[in-house]
C-alpha cells in the first residue's frame, strides 16, 4: 500500500527567496538574510557566488566579498505575506493554511473544479501573486510535502493522483527532513527515497522508531498530516478582557459560558465546525496558559465551559495561576477554534454505536469540574512491547500528542497473549533464585545460569517455581545516541497459584505484571 490514496489533493504556492524580497533587496544584488550568525536565505546572485542556506556568515562573506548582510525580520515577513494571503483568499481559494511566510497550502479539489482543472488553478494562483509584484510557483499533489517539492521543481507541476511515491522515488533521503535518520540510512546503503520506501513497514517500526515510521509513511506517498485550513479573512476567535483582573474562578467560568455561546453562533453563521478548541488565559502578570480540547462539532456551549472550568481548577490546584510577586487574577479569556471544516451535519446514534456520545462527554466534563481535569480519562492504544507500554491515559477532552508510536507494529519482542490481568504502574522488586539460593542470571545468549526454583516478590516469603517460559530478549532504541535498553522477560508460575511477568534489567529482577 503506497499510502497515497488520500482523498484530499493539496496545492502549494511558494514564493522563492521570500525573506530576501521582504528585506527590499534589489535585482541582481548579492544579499544574505541571516539569523544567529547563519544564512537562512540568499539571493540568486549570492548563490551563484557559492552562498548557501545554513552556511555560517564568515564563510559566506569569504566566498562573496560584496555580500550585503541583513538580519532577519520575521515580523516584516509576516506583514508582507499577509497581503499575499488575503489576496489569494479573496480571489482564488477561500480556505488555506499558511505554513510559513512565503509558503501556503490549500485543499485543491474544490478549487480545481471551480477554475476548470488543477493546471488552471495553478495558473490562477501564480497570476494572483504576480499581481502583487512577487514571483511564485505552484505545485499540486496528494500531500503538502510532495506539493511543495513539486512547486520547487517548476511552476505548474501537477503530480498525478496516487503518484506521490513515484515522484519522490529518485530524491535523496535527506529530502525527508530527518538528518539523523538520513545519516543512518546512508550508512546502510539506502540513498534514495524509493529505496527507503521499499523497506517493509514492520522492519522500519522495529528498527527506526516513531521518527522512522513517520518518514517511511511520507516516503511511500502518504501525508504526515492533512492541511489545517483557515477560513478566508474570518476570525472566529472570541475573547473577553476584564477591566479589573478577575480572581474568582466562578466568575471566569460564567464568562466562558457566554463566550462559548458566541463561538457556536459564529461557527454556525459561517457554516463551519471546528475539530479543536484552544482555551487561552492571560494572567494579570502577563503569563499565557493554553489548553486544547477535542471538539469535532459535537460539544455544546455548556460542555465547552465545563472543560474550561476543569482546566482552571487544575491550574489553580497546581499553582499555575498563582501570581507570585505580581498582580493576581486573570486579565483575558480567549476561545480559539482550530481545524475549521465545512459543517456537513451529523447523525445521532439510535443504538448506542457512537464512540463518545455527547451525553457522556457532558457527564465527564461535570466530573472533571468537581474532581479535577485528570479524574476522567480515556485509554489510547500506543505502540510498545511490554504490557505497560501499550496504553496511555489521556484526560477526556484533551488531544493526545502525535508521538505515541505505531500501535499496529509489528513490534519485535511483543509480549504475546494472554495479557496480564494487572499491570503495575511501578515495577515491583523481585528475587529469582536457584535451588542453591544463588540469584538466577541471564547470559548474553539468553541462557539461564541455573534452573529457577524460588521467587520472592517485594521481599516476601519465597514461593516455589513450578513452571516458566522464556526468557525473551527486548532491545529498544538501539539507534539512539543517548543509549538504548537491553532487557529480557520471563513468565513464571509458582506453587502458591500465582503467575507473574518478570523482567531482568542489568542483572536485577522485577515484576511487571500479574496474571492471576
Amino acid at each position: 500500500m503506497t499510502g497515497a490514496t488520500d482523498s484530499v489533493r493539496v496545492v502549494v504556492v511558494w514564493v522563492p527567496d521570500f525573506p530576501v524580497l521582504a528585506c527590499g533587496a534589489q535585482d541582481g544584488e548579492p544579499v544574505a538574510v541571516v539569523h544567529r550568525g547563519a544564512v537562512v536565505a540568499c539571493s540568486a546572485s549570492a548563490r551563484a557566488a557559492g552562498v548557501r542556506r545554513h552556511m555560517r556568515l564568515p564563510t559566506a562573506q569569504a566566498g562573496c566579498p560584496g555580500l550585503r548582510v541583513v538580519e532577519r525580520d520575521l515580523a516584516a515577513e509576516v506583514r508582507l505575506f499577509e497581503q499575499v494571503v488575503h489576496r489569494v483568499e479573496a480571489e482564488v481559494v477561500p480556505r488555506l493554511e499558511v505554513i510559513r511566510p512565503g509558503l501556503l497550502a490549500a485543499p485543491a479539489r474544490g478549487a480545481a473544479r471551480y477554475w476548470g482543472g488543477e493546471p488552471q488553478l495553478s495558473v490562477r494562483l501564480v497570476g494572483t501573486v504576480a499581481e502583487l509584484g512577487l514571483p511564485a510557483r505552484a505545485g499540486i499533489a496528494d500531500s503538502t510535502f510532495v506539493a511543495a517539492l513539486a512547486a520547487r521543481r517548476g511552476d505548474g507541476v501537477v503530480v498525478p493522483a496516487d503518484g506521490n511515491a513515484a515522484f519522490l522515488s529518485p530524491y535523496p533521503v535527506g529530502v525527508l527532513g530527518v538528518p539523523r535518520l538520513a545519516e543512518l540510512l546512508k550508512q546502510l546503503g539506502i540513498r534514495t527515497v524509493g529505496d527507503f520506501a521499499r523497506l517493509p513497514a514492520g522492519r522500519v517500526a522495529e528498527r527506526l522508531g516513531t521518527e522512522g515510521i513517520g518518514a517511511h509513511r511520507v516516503a511511500r506517498g502518504g501525508s504526515a498530516r492533512p492541511v489545517s485550513v483557515r477560513t478566508a479573512v474570518q476570525d472566529h476567535t472570541v475573547q473577553r478582557l476584564f477591566e479589573v483582573a478577575e480572581e474568582q474562578l466562578d466568575a471566569v467560568v460564567f464568562v466562558a459560558v457566554a463566550l462559548a455561546d458566541e463561538l457556536h453562533e459564529r461557527l454556525a453563521a459561517a457554516g463551519v465546525v471546528c475539530g479543536r478548541v484552544e482555551a487561552a488565559v492571560e494572567t494579570a502578570d502577563g503569563r499565557i496558559l493554553t489548553r486544547i480540547f477535542r471538539h469535532e462539532g459535537r460539544l455544546s456551549s455548556r460542555a465547552v465551559a465545563e472543560r474550561v472550568r476543569g482546566v482552571l481548577a487544575a491550574w489553580s490546584e497546581t499553582g499555575l495561576l498563582d501570581a507570585g510577586d505580581g498582580e493576581p487574577g486573570i486579565r483575558r479569556l480567549t476561545l480559539r477554534p482550530d481545524g475549521i471544516a465545512p459543517d456537513t451535519g451529523s447523525q445521532g446514534a439510535f443504538d448506542g454505536e457512537r464512540d463518545t456520545p455527547v451525553e457522556v462527554e457532558r457527564a465527564a466534563a461535570r466530573v472533571q469540574a468537581v474532581l479535577g481535569h485528570r479524574a476522567v480519562a480515556r485509554i489510547i492504544e500506543v505502540g510498545g512491547r511490554g504490557p505497560g507500554d501499550r496504553i496511555r491515559l489521556v484526560p477526556v477532552g484533551d488531544v493526545p500528542d502525535d508521538g505515541a508510536g505505531a500501535a499496529g507494529g509489528p513490534w519485535q519482542g511483543l509480549l504475546p497473549a494472554p495479557h496480564p490481568a494487572a499491570v503495575y504502574p511501578v515495577r515491583r522488586p523481585a528475587r529469582l533464585t536457584g535451588a542453591d539460593g544463588a540469584p538466577v542470571g541471564v547470559a548474553g545468549r539468553l541462557e539461564l545460569s541455573a534452573e529457577p526454583a524460588f521467587l520472592s516478590v517485594d521481599g516476601r516469603r519465597p514461593a516455589g517455581v513450578n513452571g516458566w517460559a522464556g526468557p525473551w530478549p527486548v532491545l529498544e532504541r538501539w539507534w539512539a545516541r543517548d543509549g538504548g535498553r537491553r532487557v529480557a522477560r520471563m513468565q513464571v508460575t509458582t506453587d502458591d497459584g500465582h503467575a507473574w511477568l518478570l523482567l531482568v534489567d542489568r542483572s536485577r529482577w522485577w515484576v511487571e505484571a500479574h496474571y492471576g
